[in-house]
């Protein structure tokens, strides 16, 4: 009786001696993935190859030690942005849902600046809407009327992202998440003040944008509510996909909500986005010039 009491303890201990080293394992795996995207990230190098079968677990910690490495250049956290916010986008990745990169400080560009047309090492750009955070009670939010009496400004956005990888690669969702979710650049038109009105309610969800090449042709073209039915519904899934990890959006974290029309590759000249019905004053441009 007591050699088989001794070889169930043996066995249950071989166990869990395996599955620590599992989890060191994959701790460092996920680490030496990291440095291999950051230093491509950094060099701008194409990545050529990724794990297929690799798991949104798996990403999550791939996507907090490559924050880590590129925060040395790129400055602290200022906000989060929301990518395959549209379900088209989610299921071309395969993924039911969202996926959420840290914004840091020097990624933050202003309106009309001129950037290197190969910022990256798979430089697109895209139109884009950023709201800003008023109150840390947005925390408690439960509905896009809640969310919105905590935000106080709407910003146009042109997003700048990086893919990393080379384009010939098929890439999953926890390929993106792993990246960051591709933040790199974004150019930031003038802040535009929020109210909590059903007025503001259907603006964010009814303008229009349009990005425009520098012939003046109008390349993409979408609505407010190609971010989930609803940009203040990304700002939610932001909200909750980060209280789930613990972690709380602060006041004046900026929040980029998604895609608006469809990625488009960075080249040599000026790219011009108009945003319709935002702002109560008006139609409001912002710009970008890639030399």
């Amino acid at each position: 009786m007591k050699h088989n009491k001794f070889l169930r303890y043996s066995f249950i201990l071989s166990l869990v001696f395996a599955l620590l080293f599992s989890i060191q394992l994959s701790s460092l795996q996920a680490q030496d993935f990291a440095t291999k995207l950051a230093d491509h990230f950094l060099k701008k190098i194409p990545v050529a190859e990724v794990d297929p079968a690799m798991t949104m677990e798996q990403a999550f910690k791939v996507q907090e030690k490559f924050v880590a490495i590129i925060a040395k250049e790129f400055g602290e956290p200022v906000g989060y942005k929301a990518g395959l916010t549209n379900p088209n986008a989610q299921k071309a990745f395969g993924v039911t849902n969202p996926v959420r990169g840290t914004l840091l400080k020097k990624m933050i560009l202003k309106s009309g600046a001129t950037i290197e047309a190969n910022f990256g090492a798979r430089p697109l750009s895209e139109g884009d809407l950023i709201v800003r955070v008023s109150n840390e009670a947005i925390n408690k939010a439960k509905t896009p009327e809640d969310a919105l009496k905590n935000l106080d400004v709407v910003i146009p956005f042109i997003e700048l992202p990086d893919l990393v990888y080379d384009p010939k690669l098929k890439m999953s969702g926890p390929a993106i998440f792993a990246i960051n979710v591709g933040a790199r650049y974004g150019v930031m038109g003038e802040p535009i003040p929020l109210s909590a009105t059903p007025e503001w309610m259907a603006r964010l969800k009814n303008f229009t944008l349009q990005v425009y090449d520098e012939k003046g042709t109008v390349v993409t073209e979408g609505k407010g509510s190609a971010l989930l039915g609803d940009p203040l519904a990304v700002v939610l899934w932001i909200k909750d996909s980060l209280a789930a990890e613990g972690k709380k959006v602060k006041e004046g974290d900026l929040l980029s909500l998604g895609t608006i029309g469809k990625m488009m590759p960075a080249k040599p000249g000026v790219v011009r986005a108009k945003y319709i019905d935002l702002d109560p004053n008006g139609p409001v441009e912002i710009s970008v010039t890639f030399k």
